[in-house]
């Protein structure tokens, strides 16, 4: 077990997050009215077999079989959707994987580190792309299975809470990117608040520009990086960066059953996203009524419980 070393999710350093204290209000990845609290990381892949990972299947979908077996216009989506290649085919990648362990990989299993929403489960998107057309197709795969769980009342689809994306455009114009920034909204619409990494570099993003997190939506909450001593090491912006994150010296999952480290803005993100899930498993059942009824008004809530949360 790796916990000592996880200083983000520890009990002692300066700019950790409060995991232990959360853990002791809730640790499960069920809400109370019985939903299963999901993830989407919208990356470059992920280790499939990876022992440490809690990942989502589509129970409604043959693996495989050449055919849309849930009519979501998905074809053989038992895994997740790839965005590259418009098939279920997941790819690995050292990147999407590392930040699937940081928000949900198994924890008090005796096994690797642990992750933020112990019993949560992540699907993995293949978009990381900084072109537009490739990163709606994977949010709008996010979109899919949310809005289908909403409609049909949790009997099919997925209780995606959050997307995490570590990727984006250093420098980049909203002006530039219409319809990727006003996916957000649409993606809020149906329950799903959307985490956004900023620049590694050290840019004002105010002045200097970014996406996704420059994308005006209330929808969408961007992060940059703060090291164990609370210094920020990425992109900010009194206006548009909303908080930073633990993202240096992060140990999470690798592919082929190992662990790593990395540091960035990319690795900040999955705390947040984490954090997300985890809020979704403290909440009561009378909150809850708003996660299928009133989504859009849930997923505001939530993003203004968590700025408010931060130091």
């Amino acid at each position: 077990m790796e916990y000592p070393i996880q200083w983000s999710v520890g009990p002692t350093a300066t700019a950790r997050i409060f995991a232990p204290e959360a853990w002791d209000i809730s640790t499960d990845g069920i809400t109370a009215t019985g939903d299963t609290i999901v993830v989407a990381v919208v990356d470059g892949g992920m280790d499939l077999n990876h022992i440490d990972l809690n990942l989502f299947k589509n129970k409604h979908e043959i693996p495989l079989n050449g055919i849309d077996d849930d009519n979501n216009g998905y074809i053989d989506d038992y895994d997740g959707w790839s965005a590259y290649t418009s098939t279920g085919v997941i790819g690995n990648d050292d990147h999407g994987t590392h930040i699937a362990g940081t928000i949900g990989a198994r924890t008090n299993n005796s096994e690797g580190v642990a992750g933020i929403i112990w019993g949560g489960k992540v699907i993995p998107i293949n978009a990381s792309s900084s072109n537009e057309s490739v990163v709606i197709e994977g949010y709008g795969y996010a979109l899919e299975l949310r809005a289908t769980y909403n409609e049909t009342n949790g009997d099919s689809g997925a209780f995606i809470v959050a997307t995490n994306s570590s990727f984006g455009v250093d420098r980049g114009d909203p002006d530039n990117y219409p319809i990727w920034c006003a996916f957000y909204d649409s993606l809020g619409a149906a329950g799903i608040l959307n985490m956004a990494a900023t620049s590694n570099s050290s840019l004002d993003v105010d002045i200097r520009g970014d996406i996704p997190t420059t994308c005006p939506s209330n929808y969408m909450v961007a992060v940059s990086n703060v090291n164990q001593n609370g210094n920020i090491l990425g992109g900010y912006g009194a206006t548009e960066i909303d908080l930073a994150a633990p993202g240096t010296d992060i140990r999470s999952t690798m592919p082929n059953q190992r662990y790593g480290y990395k540091t960035g803005t990319s690795m900040a993100t999955p705390h947040v996203a984490g954090v997300v899930g985890a809020m979704y498993s403290a909440m009561c059942g009378f909150d809850l009524v708003d996660a299928l009824e009133n989504p859009d008004s849930l997923s505001i809530w939530v993003r203004n419980r968590l700025l408010e949360s931060v130091d």
